[in-house]
């Protein structure tokens, strides 16, 4: 028999671009440029190579920062502050309606999980008018600068949360951190607007503020 439950958690985990909101339409295209040109002034590298390069980081790491760490010596801090403290964000910032009301419907505490730097997160969630519904943000620096889909941040902020990972709902856009999540023992919910459904992922939503309603099927 096959019955249906609504999501609980002690924790919801909650990524944060392109998931909380839309970082595709506007933000995202600006840091990539900002890499790329960091890139190029730091590695002296043409555009072209240099952007195959964070490409490439990217990929393999889930973050260009780690890559441009473990492989140049980059300084995290300094490559932070010149990818992400120029934006426009007030301009840049996409709101979805109703999305503080959606928040506060799930019962549990709530955090941020980012590969992004703090004050950028803040930023960010000042804006969208959802900052005080979470507990804490756990950006890149928090993770000593181990993004996800590394298992070592996640076991951090688990460890921070004093927190069971079967007791989490990872609320995520990016496929290899969910598959994180749940080897860890996490519920985890996809936010895309594919119909794509991994084996690792429990629900996959459109939207953050399809949240509320989303049901898991559990079989006995």
């Amino acid at each position: 028999m096959s019955k249906k439950f609504p999501l609980k958690a002690s924790v919801w985990i909650f990524d944060l671009d392109d998931t909380l909101h839309n970082a595709s339409a506007h933000i995202f295209p600006y840091i990539n440029r900002a890499m790329t040109h960091y890139i190029m002034q730091e590695l002296g590298l043409e555009e072209v190579p240099a952007n195959q390069l964070r490409q490439h980081y990217w990929r393999l790491y889930g973050a260009t920062l780690k890559g441009l760490m473990r492989h140049h010596g980059t300084d995290p801090h300094h490559f932070l502050h010149q990818t992400h403290a120029y934006m426009d964000l007030p301009a840049m910032v996409i709101e979805a309606r109703g999305l503080r009301q959606c928040l506060q419907q799930l019962q549990g505490r709530k955090v941020v999980f980012t590969n992004a730097p703090t004050q950028y997160a803040l930023r960010v969630l000042d804006l969208l008018g959802i900052r005080t519904i979470f507990e804490t943000v756990f950006s890149v620096e928090f993770t000593h600068f181990h993004p996800k889909p590394a298992v070592r941040g996640f076991k951090q902020i688990l460890k921070n949360l004093r927190v069971r990972p079967d007791h989490c709902i990872m609320v995520e856009d990016s496929l290899p951190a969910l598959m994180t999540a749940k080897r860890l023992g996490m519920k985890t919910v996809y936010v895309t607007p594919t119909l794509q459904k991994p084996s690792y992922v429990d629900a996959r939503i459109s939207s953050v503020l399809a949240l509320p309603r989303v049901h898991l099927s559990h079989s006995y």
